[in-house]
C-alpha cells in the first residue's frame, strides 16, 4: 500500500520524534543502517561525512514545516540552545562558550578581527599542518606588516620544541589545527597553550577534524579559542558551525561584531531565544531617547553572534549529536582505528609511503603518491571507491558506516605505487 503526500509528511515529522525514543538504543559498529544505502565504498568523511537518515528526517520535518504542510504545523521547535548545549558537552565547554558561525574560517576570521589583526599588527605563529586554505589569509596580513612565523613540519608532525621557539614574547597569537587536514596530526594542545600563556599568547585551533571524531576537551586544554563547521564528524551540513571562546577572554576584547543575534531586549533572559530589542522609531512604539532600547547579550554569543543562520542544520545536529553521544567518542574512534590498522598495512605493502605519523589517533590516513589524482581517479572511479585524492597524495577517512569490506575494495582497486 502506499501513502498519501499527506501521510509521508506526517511520518517524516514523526521520525526524528521517534528516533529519540524507541531508536535511543546505541546501533552497532559498523552502523549501516543509520546511513542511505549506497554502491560506493565511500571512504572520504574528512572531506564531506553523509548525512544519515535520522539526520535526514530531521531536516525534511523542517522543511515540511517551512511549507506550512498542515502534517508539520504540531511539530515542536528544534530547541537551539539545546544544540548548543550538545555541542559543548561533546568538547567539554559551557554552553555560554558557544556561538554558531556560518563556517570555521568565519570564526577564525572573527578571532583575527576581535584580536585587531592586520591593523594591531604584532606576531602570529601558525603552523604548515594547519588548514592550508587559511596559508593566503597569514599570507596577506604578513603583507600588511603582521609578525607571521610559520613552523614547518618534520616526518609529518609539528615538534612541539619547534613550536617553543617560534611562540617567543610578544607574540599574540597562536592558530593551529588541533587535527591536520592534511594527515590527521594532531596537537598536544595542552602543552601548546601553556606554552602560548607563558609569553601573554592566546590559542586558535581549528577543531574540525577533531570535534565529532577524537576525544575533545577544551576546558583541560585551556585554548582560548575554537571553530569547527557541521558537515564532517559532526555529520551535519554545510553553512552553519561552532565558536568557542574560553571564558574571561570575551572580556577583554572589543566588540567587533554586530549581530542581530548579539543583542536582546533590555529585560531578556540570557540565552539563545528571541527577545528583539525594542523599538521607539515606530508609530505605537514606547518612547524613548534613542532609536531602540537594547541589551548586549552575554557570553559568546553576545560577542561574535551576527546574523540568521542555518536553522535546517540546527534540526540535523539536534538529531547527529545525540547520535554521537549514543555511540561515545571512544567506540567511535576505535572502530576507526580497527579500520585504519589495515589500510596503513596494506598502503604499505603497495609501496605508498604513508605520511600520517605513527600512533595518530584521528580517522584520516595519507599516502604520498606523485600524480595521485591523475592516476587513481579511473580506477577507483571503475572500482566504485571513494576517497580524497590531490595533485600527489591521497587521503583515506573511514566512518562510523565503513567495514572491512570497504577497506579490501579500496586495496583491491589501488594500484602498486
Amino acid at each position: 500500500m502506499s501513502l498519501t503526500r499527506r501521510e509521508a509528511l506526517g511520518a517524516a515529522v514523526a521520525l526524528p520524534l521517534a528516533a529519540r525514543t524507541a531508536g535511543a538504543a546505541t546501533p552497532a559498529l559498523p552502523d549501516k543502517a543509520g546511513f542511505a544505502a549506497t554502491p560506493v565504498a565511500y571512504l572520504d568523511s574528512a572531506s564531506t561525512h553523509p548525512i544519515s537518515l535520522g539526520a535526514r528526517a530531521a531536516m525534511d520535518a523542517y522543511v515540511a514545516g517551512r511549507t506550512l504542510d498542515p502534517a508539520a504545523l504540531a511539530r515542536k521547535p528544534v530547541d537551539r540552545a539545546g544544540v548548543i548545549a550538545k555541542f559543548a558537552r561533546l568538547v567539554n565547554a559551557d554552553a555560554d562558550e558557544i556561538t554558531w558561525v556560518q563556517s570555521t574560517t568565519m570564526g577564525e576570521q572573527s578571532v583575527l578581527r576581535a584580536l585587531g589583526f592586520p591593523a594591531n599588527r604584532g606576531r602570529v605563529v601558525t603552523d604548515m599542518l594547519h588548514f592550508y586554505a587559511a596559508f593566503p589569509m597569514y599570507l596577506e596580513m604578513a603583507k600588511q606588516g603582521v609578525d607571521v612565523a610559520w613552523v614547518k613540519a618534520r616526518d609529518g608532525r609539528i615538534e612541539l620544541d619547534d613550536m617553543a621557539r617560534a611562540i617567543t614574547p610578544g607574540t599574540r597569537l597562536v592558530s593551529l589545527s588541533l587535527v591536520s587536514t592534511y594527515n590527521g596530526f594532531q596537537h598536544d594542545l595542552k602543552a601548546v597553550c601553556d606554552l602560548a600563556h607563558k609569553v601573554g599568547a592566546l590559542v586558535y585551533a581549528d577543531i574540525i577534524h577533531a570535534a565529532g571524531a577524537v576525544p575533545v576537551d577544551l576546558h583541560a586544554s585551556g585554548v582560548d579559542f575554537a571553530a569547527c563547521a557541521c558537515y564532517k564528524w559532526l555529520m551535519g551540513d554545510f553553512g552553519l558551525g561552532f565558536l568557542y571562546v574560553r571564558r574571561g577572554v570575551w572580556d577583554q576584547l572589543p566588540r567587533t561584531e554586530y549581530g542581530y543575534y548579539g543583542f536582546a531586549a533590555p529585560d531578556a533572559p540570557p540565552g539563545i531565544g528571541l527577545s528583539p530589542p525594542q523599538t521607539h522609531a515606530y508609530p505605537l512604539d514606547p518612547p524613548g531617547d534613542a532609536p531602540v532600547s537594547y541589551a548586549v547579550r552575554t557570553g559568546a554569543l553576545g560577542h561574535f553572534a551576527t546574523g540568521t543562520y542555518a536553522q535546517a542544520i540546527v534540526a540535523a545536529l539536534d538529531h547527529s549529536l545525540d547520535y554521537i553521544g549514543r555511540l561515545t567518542m571512544p567506540a567511535i574512534q576505535a572502530h576507526a582505528q580497527q579500520l585504519i590498522a589495515p589500510l596503513r598495512e596494506g598502503l604499505s605493502a603497495k609501496g605508498y609511503a604513508i605520511v600520517t605519523p605513527s600512533g595518530t589517533t584521528a580517522p584520516l590516513l595519507t599516502a604520498l603518491l606523485p600524480d595521485a589524482k591523475a592516476r587513481l581517479s579511473d580506477p577507483l572511479a571503475k572500482a566504485g571507491v571513494r576517497v580524497s585524492l590531490h595533485d600527489h597524495h591521497l587521503r583515506v577517512s573511514p566512518s562510523v558506516f565503513n567495514d572491512a569490506t570497504d577497506v579490501e575494495r579500496l586495496l583491491a582497486a589501488l594500484p602498486r605505487a
